[in-house]
């Protein structure tokens, strides 16, 4: 980022209501409107009202293909290839979405990534570089990439990606217009900085969760800046990215709650997911569930929707082990 004449800093572009519009048009045939589901025994237990966003059954099985769509859709025609980096879902989304324009992604992925996710970028069609699984890692083997003539696709810190992350909102206010209540993971920020997007036009609230082994975006927005010193430990590998600066511009413009939970209480929502709605997610997705049942006072009698991230799971027996 460089100065501007007056010696002004310029100020990365932020994604706008009328972005996410124009992305979800772009993802019309490519992405499919996935669906918002309920329980009764569930609503019980939580105290409010709930409704499931499943994106674990978006194609790629997760919400990424619609912000690495939304990107490569936005792509000059001279481009050749992509490169990104990822623990394993922007990256079989961005290997998917360059596929169908005809371009060859190349994933950096830390050596530690999931087997399952691994082998999915491989199957569209991805080329995986590895990395020590770090940030600066990531981010070092993205730039070589890039220096060596791909164009970036990041995996959150872009106002393409928020823009077509953000299209999960539009489809759950218009799926339920009661919904009083967003609640959504939190990584490095894509998803969650989207929805505060779409849910301030409606005046719904918006709840972030985020593991408690990786909460630097509730340590930053704590802070009133970005910190870096960034050691993610839990299970909920989707959510180990430290969170974008852009991401957090918007975080801390809508004034984002976000609530940590443990390992132990997302795997206690990955079974109850299983059991009472006989959804397979991540424990990047059941932190949104656990979230809910972690703070009941914050959404009694509220209509809350949920968002179900992603579905790219090894078998972890009933969640609890």
């Amino acid at each position: 980022m460089t100065r501007s004449a007056a010696g002004r800093v310029p100020q990365p572009a932020l994604p706008t209501f009328a972005d996410l519009q124009a992305a979800a048009r772009r993802l019309e045939g490519i992405t499919v409107i996935t669906p918002l589901i309920g329980c009764d025994r569930l609503d019980r237990l939580a105290g409010c009202r709930l409704r499931f966003k499943c994106e674990n059954r978006q194609r790629t099985g997760s919400f990424k293909l619609r912000g690495a769509s939304n990107a490569v859709a936005l792509l000059p025609a001279a481009v050749c290839g992509v490169a990104t980096h990822s623990s394993g879902n922007h990256g079989a989304a961005l290997a998917a979405a360059a596929a169908h324009r005809g371009l060859k992604a190349h994933i950096v992925m830390p050596d530690n990534a999931s087997p399952l996710k691994r082998a999915a970028v491989e199957a569209l069609g991805g080329t995986i570089h590895d990395c020590a699984p770090t940030q600066a890692a990531r981010e070092a083997g993205l730039a070589a990439l890039v220096t060596g003539g791909l164009h970036p696709v990041p995996p959150y810190d872009d106002e393409r990606i928020i823009a077509g992350q953000g299209t999960v909102a539009l489809e759950m206010l218009a799926q339920d217009p009661e919904l009083t209540d967003l609640v959504v993971p939190v990584g490095g920020g894509g998803l969650v900085s989207g929805c505060l997007l779409a849910a301030a036009r409606h005046g719904v609230r918006v709840t972030g969760v985020e593991p408690a082994g990786a909460d630097d975006a509730c340590r930053s927005l704590a802070a009133g800046r970005r910190v870096t010193d960034h050691c993610p430990e839990t299970i909920a590998d989707g959510l180990r990215a430290l969170v974008g600066e852009r991401n957090l511009t918007i975080m801390q413009a809508h004034a984002l709650h976000i609530l940590t939970v443990s390992d132990v209480e997302i795997r206690a929502a990955m079974a109850l997911l299983i059991e009472h709605l006989g959804e397979r997610v991540e424990p990047s997705s059941a932190v949104t569930l656990a979230g809910v049942l972690k703070d009941p006072a914050r959404f009694a009698g509220r209509r809350a929707g949920l968002v179900l991230s992603g579905g790219n799971v090894v078998d972890m027996g009933d969640g609890r082990g």
